[in-house]
């Protein structure tokens, strides 16, 4: 861990008003250090980065002190919850984030430090998805720890959430790269979500202590869910969505992006088509990610055999699922196609409502969950 005075040169290098993450590289490049570069004059800074980042560290910002000591609280508040900042040139700073395009230049972390640098795979999603883009989220990101992969995503609603829970309920690791300080949660209804995080994973951060939800740092932070992941699934998404940046920035960082492919009427889906046509890897099945991550024979047809309930061709035992599919479905049509009155479709419909394998959606509308 840093001691105080080199967490204080740390953020103030970083946290400066007029000093960006550009010119805060370029400084630690000329000069090795961010003790060495506030301490250089101001004319030597000059010459590395404009002048107003090179006149901005001349003297400590007036709210300095309150961030050091707010920061140096926060740590010292830890209790029985592991807590550190990782900066670059620590031994335990994640590999292959450092081999990412932008590396962030100091981490927080709550939890299990370790994990940031295991085996790992980023899920990520629509925040309002489908009842069978949530399923999938789950079932693939348990499938996948259990193959050995910790789970990376980005804490915030929908297929986030639901793939840090897949992971943690089969007992696998999972990471959550947040865009605001670590002493808050956002969104609040996933504090408990966080604590579990941080008790069996991770959650890490390059903003500062005390920074709020703002809407500039949620696609900041993409960059280091891809840069931390040997690849990214993403299972829902529009085509504008936060989700195919990260997809984009995997795919920059030479990452492999992977897209479940979904209803052609699903606007969820559009985004993993366009992904799909742009070069992704169109999954079906957890064999088809691990197959792409070229893992072993064995693992691969261990978590495919496992996972026989995601091949979107299963068979299933139940008549009515059939008749469903996969995309929404009114009652009119599910009569159509079954042949059974109202009355018996309703009752089928509910004891498969009850049973967690339909979803009931607004607008009269139903749709196949569980894919058994």
């Amino acid at each position: 861990m840093l001691d105080r005075e080199e967490l204080g040169a740390w953020l103030r290098l970083l946290e400066t008003p007029g000093v960006g993450r550009e010119s805060a590289r370029h400084l630690l490049q000329a000069f090795g250090s961010p003790g060495a570069a506030i301490d250089a004059s101001t004319a030597a800074r000059r010459s590395v980065v404009g002048p107003q980042a090179a006149g901005a560290l001349a003297q400590p910002d007036p709210g300095f002190a309150d961030l050091l000591e707010s920061t140096w609280q926060w740590l010292a508040a830890a209790g029985d919850e592991a807590r550190d900042v990782l900066v670059l040139g620590d031994p335990r700073y994640p590999e292959l984030l450092l081999n990412s395009a932008d590396p962030p230049l100091l981490l927080y972390a709550r939890g299990q430090v370790a994990r940031l640098n295991s085996p790992s795979i980023a899920i990520v999603g629509s925040r309002n998805p489908t009842a069978q883009g949530l399923e999938n989220a789950r079932a693939f990101a348990a499938h996948l720890g259990r193959a050995g992969f910790t789970i990376v995503s980005g804490l915030a609603l929908g297929i986030d959430a639901a793939a840090h829970d897949g992971a943690l309920e089969a007992g696998a690791g999972t990471i959550a790269i947040v865009g605001t300080g670590l002493d808050r949660v956002y969104p609040g209804r996933h504090r408990s979500l966080a604590l579990r995080i941080a008790a069996n994973g991770v959650i890490a951060s390059e903003f500062a202590i005390g920074t709020p939800a703002l809407p500039q740092n949620f696609p900041i932070r993409n960059r280091i869910i891809a840069g931390l992941a040997r690849g990214t699934l993403v299972v829902e998404a529009a085509l504008q969505s936060g989700s195919l940046i990260t997809a984009r920035l995997a795919a920059e960082n030479g990452r492999d992006v992977f897209a479940i492919p979904g209803s052609i009427h699903s606007p969820q889906s559009r985004g993993c088509h366009a992904l799909i046509r742009q070069g992704a890897k169109l999954v079906e099945n957890v064999g088809d990610v691990l197959e792409e991550l070229r893992l072993g024979r064995g693992t691969v047809a261990n978590a495919s055999s496992g996972s026989a309930d995601l091949d979107l061709e299963a068979s299933t035992p139940h008549g009515l699922l059939r008749d469903m599919g996969f995309d929404p479905v009114s009652l009119d049509v599910l009569c159509a196609r079954s042949g059974f009155g109202v009355a018996q479709l309703q009752a089928q419909l509910l004891d498969l409502e009850l049973a967690g394998s339909v979803a009931r959606l607004p607008g009269g509308l139903f749709q196949r969950v569980a894919l058994g």
